[in-house]
């Protein structure tokens, strides 16, 4: 027998604060992570990080009974997750590695708008011209960020873009991912292709493994600690309340994220970044609205 989420105000508003608590342990760690850039390579980051985000789902799937070693793993739904998770998870950390922290954030936000496009293209679902236009006006915020053809382009931004798609890709092959494999087992596989990303990176880069001092010790381990936890609460909001009353709270991750590039690392707003802030989050959530009225 299913059991049925409930909707009640109250779960909304519990199902809110999970979204708003995870989202700013992600900003958390993405600022954490860029702080240990400044003395690891990237390739090391990447395999410490997923390294043991990868420990920590495994104990939590030992502990709830769940089979890491499944067949279902090897399912070609699985093996696209892996690619995209690959692909978003190195260009995303690199993205905030060499760039500034406020706009990979921003640019991250765009990543509804695609999951949904590509929702349309693969698995079929009705999307009307109107949600289709917000996916346009939110791919126009992307470009007046990036500024392709300003002054102002820096081609380390295409970086946040890449990230974006591949963790849009990775959202949609984990909707045809086998129901037989849970949220942990997921996390896990997730991890680890962190750590893939980070050794592929390596062959690449060719930089050497650097000494892990006290101070950078810390980034790394309060980033796969904060990054587990923010991953929990985040798939806690899910269950908690209506989606569409609770998913709109995913872009309060863009509040957390610009604030802490301007705090922490002195980052500065310019009016074209405001601009295409507002055409991404205005966008996604008029789509949210657009598909809880259908």
């Amino acid at each position: 027998m299913i059991s049925h989420i409930k909707t009640d105000p109250r779960s909304n508003l519990i199902g809110s604060a999970f979204m708003i608590s995870a989202m700013a342990l992600f900003a958390l760690e993405d600022a954490l992570i860029k702080g240990a850039s400044a003395t690891l390579p990237i390739w090391q980051i990447l395999v410490l990080f997923g390294a043991g985000g990868s420990a920590v789902f495994a104990a939590a799937a030992l502990l709830r009974g769940a089979r890491l070693f499944h067949i279902d793993v090897l399912s070609r739904p699985m093996k696209v997750r892996v690619l995209f998770e690959i692909l978003g998870r190195l260009f995303f950390v690199l993205a905030i590695a060499l760039t500034p922290l406020s706009v990979a954030t921003v640019i991250l936000q765009a990543t509804p708008l695609f999951v949904v496009a590509g929702a349309a293209l693969f698995f079929d679902e009705t999307v009307g011209w109107r949600r289709w236009s917000a996916i346009v006006t939110g791919l126009i915020g992307v470009m007046v960020i990036i500024q392709p053809t300003g002054e102002g382009f820096s081609a380390l931004s295409i970086l946040a873009v890449l990230g974006m798609l591949g963790f849009a890709g990775r959202d949609l092959a984990s909707r045809a991912a086998p129901a037989t494999l849970g949220t942990e087992v997921l996390g896990f596989y997730g991890f680890l292709c962190i750590v893939v990303a980070g050794l592929v990176f390596r062959l690449w880069e060719g930089t050497p493994m650097a000494a892990l001092d006290l101070q950078t010790g810390l980034y790394v381990g309060g980033a796969i600690v904060i990054g587990s936890l923010a991953y929990a609460l985040l798939m806690k909001a899910m269950r908690t309340g209506e989606v569409s009353s609770v998913a709109p709270f995913r872009y309060s991750r863009l509040l957390f994220g610009v604030a802490l590039g301007v705090v922490a690392f002195g980052e500065r707003l310019d009016g074209t970044m405001w601009i295409g802030t507002a055409l991404i989050v205005a966008s996604g959530l008029y789509i949210l609205w657009r598909g809880r009225q259908a």
